[in-house]
């Protein structure tokens, strides 16, 4: 079996086509959540905030000795952390809810009443049913 050949059978195996089609649909449900969370949900978080900005918040250390050596101080970027969990958190939320009510229309799907059958099935059960009693 040549190179070309197996090279074939490995890409069109089911999982690696399947594997394909999810990473384009999971980055396409990414821009929509990334859409729904910059768009709509931060501004409402910065209204309610009262316009903060956590990234640039910060707190300087003092360590003694660091003039005479005209070091500058250690600064802990605490906001930045803040302001990424904030952002993981509405993220999480997004998708949670985004997940939720794709998960309740497809349990209405499922729970839609059975077709009813054909006539042709129909009729066989009344001859069925008939042949029973004779």
């Amino acid at each position: 079996m040549g190179l070309l050949s197996e090279f074939k059978a490995f890409a069109m195996r089911g999982n690696v086509v399947d594997m394909a089609v999810g990473i384009v649909i999971g980055g396409a449900f990414g821009q929509i959540i990334s859409a729904l969370v910059d768009k709509i949900l931060m501004p409402l978080t910065g209204a309610l905030t009262g316009g903060v900005d956590f990234s640039q918040r910060s707190s300087k250390l003092t360590v003694p000795g660091l003039e005479e050596l005209n070091l500058p101080a250690p600064e802990i970027g605490w906001g930045a952390f803040v302001q990424a969990s904030i952002n993981f958190i509405i993220v999480a939320f997004a998708l949670f809810m985004v997940i939720k009510v794709m998960n309740s229309l497809k349990k209405a799907e499922e729970a839609a009443p059975p077709a009813a059958p054909p006539e042709d099935v129909l009729l066989l059960r009344e001859i069925r049913d008939a042949l029973k009693k004779s």
